[in-house]
């Protein structure tokens, strides 16, 4: 290679990881390792992710194969020779592929996901908000080929929601982590902003409210996340809809506290206390494998804590401004003039922005 080339991966620092794919290959292909479906689940996301290591590695021998051939050939036949710029370019792509994929990545990528919006500074407004927020995610998931659960909600008077959850979920595991729901939504956790005139304006001033957006790896098997039942504290009431009036007369929402760790989740959307309390549960632990990923990150200090997804869930990070149709991104400097698009669902450029920069800051940590 030439001399600007970057420096070719040795096969003996790849080659633990590799033997790895090979084993859990092999594992996959035991019926019996399918009886267990949470180990399942575990071993094919790490399949997945060990999967772009392996294809960055074939692809890296390819092109190196494929340059040494042609420099062989070009020492005979000078024809040869018109063909080894590109070569070489392909052979240093391959390489710095290599070398982006090896980058530790956020081993739960390939992890679906539990998104909770609630309202915040504004009133009304902000809980009208909440509900555009709400719609902008499930249209976005829809473009994704995700599938979405309305996990729980609270209804505004006027139509909006103080608070509601949704889980969204691949229908096919992803066979790049990369493409996992919280891969995508991860960065989404904090603040929404908004400036617009409110429908309950009547002098036509723009107001300013906010949504607060909550974002949560779903702990796709129980046994993963062993849950204590002498830590918990369950209590049921009946459940309640918009300004506080009763829905149902029997005792069906359910409030669990870890006492732990001061958690609370409360459910009372559906009919049975039974189904509040396994829908409970699923967002507890989601809350709880995050709340153990915050406490891994600060061990880590800065090594591993992502540059633009922060725990702080006070920071604003976005600015919808319906006024200008404008969207800005704090964390990127994204700015785009499509509000109305991005509120369709049409969130791929915004997101993509917050990955890359990501994924830059890691890249420069690995080559400090």
């Amino acid at each position: 290679m030439t001399e600007s080339t970057p420096e070719a991966t040795p096969r003996e620092a790849i080659a633990p990881l590799l033997d790895e794919h090979a084993e859990i290959e092999q594992a996959l292909a035991d019926p019996a390792v399918h009886a267990d479906a949470g180990r399942a689940r575990r071993l094919g996301r790490r399949y997945a992710e060990l999967g772009r290591v392996v294809r960055a590695w074939n692809a890296q021998q390819d092109s190196a194969g494929d340059l040494a051939a042609g420099r062989e050939l070009a020492e005979t036949d000078p024809a040869f020779a018109e063909e080894l710029p590109a070569l070489e370019q392909a052979a240093a792509a391959a390489v710095e592929n290599l070398r982006r994929v090896l980058v530790p990545s956020d081993p739960d990528d390939g992890r679906d996901a539990i998104l909770e919006i609630k309202a915040g500074e504004g009133g009304e407004e902000s809980a009208l908000f909440a509900g555009d927020l709400l719609r902008m995610y499930l249209r976005f998931a829809e473009r994704m080929g995700w599938s979405t659960q309305l996990l729980a909600a609270t209804e505004s008077d006027l139509g909006g929601y103080k608070d509601v959850a949704v889980a969204i979920k691949t229908k096919s595991a992803p066979s790049d982590p990369s493409e996992g729901v919280w891969a995508k939504l991860k960065y989404e956790g904090g603040v929404h902003r908004v400036q617009r005139v409110p429908v309950t304006e009547s002098q036509g001033r723009i107001h300013t409210s906010a949504a607060g957006v909550l974002v949560l790896p779903e702990v796709d098997d129980p046994g993963e996340m062993e849950i204590d039942q002498n830590d918990l504290r369950i209590d049921v009431f009946r459940s309640s809809g918009p300004g506080g009036q009763s829905v149902n007369t029997t005792d069906s929402a359910v409030r669990i506290t870890h006492l732990p760790t001061g958690i609370v989740v409360s459910m009372q959307n559906e009919k049975s206390q039974l189904q509040n309390r396994e829908q409970a549960m699923r967002v507890l632990r989601a809350r709880l494998l995050a709340a153990r990923q915050e406490e891994a990150d600060a061990a880590a200090s800065e090594q591993r804590r992502s540059q633009v997804r922060t725990v702080d869930r006070s920071e604003r990070i976005r600015t919808y401004n319906f006024p200008e149709n404008r969207i800005v991104d704090h964390r990127t400097g994204f700015k785009a003039y499509n509000l109305d698009a991005v509120l369709d669902g049409d969130l791929g450029p915004v997101v993509t922005s917050a990955i890359e920069k990501d994924d830059a800051a890691r890249l420069a940590e690995a080559g400090a």
